[in-house]
């Protein structure tokens, strides 16, 4: 599945061409990699996303090609949460 789909599927980003912009800019991070909206994502891989000034980094839980709200929780896990000093922001 594609990184910006699968963020919007998680429901991490609320659109997915808001998804694309993020990748786009750098702020996405495939196993340590940046990455492009059209990136595979597997279960297993670890994303770590920018949001302003934290950094969200989950592991691929599942991949559903849509899902509920109450679905889309399950398709990721929270490993860590981390704010960004000033400087770091991309």
């Amino acid at each position: 599945m594609r990184v910006d789909k699968f963020l919007k599927t998680s429901r991490l980003v609320k659109r997915r061409t808001l998804a694309k912009e993020i990748c786009q800019q750098g702020r996405v991070k495939l196993n340590d990699v940046p990455c492009k909206a059209s990136s595979t994502v597997a279960v297993g891989d670890l994303l770590s996303i920018q949001f302003g000034h934290k950094v969200v980094t989950v592991r691929v839980e599942n991949l559903l090609e849509s899902a509920t709200k109450e679905q889309a929780s399950q398709c990721y896990t929270v490993v860590k949460e981390e704010g960004i000093q000033e400087e770091d922001i991309v």
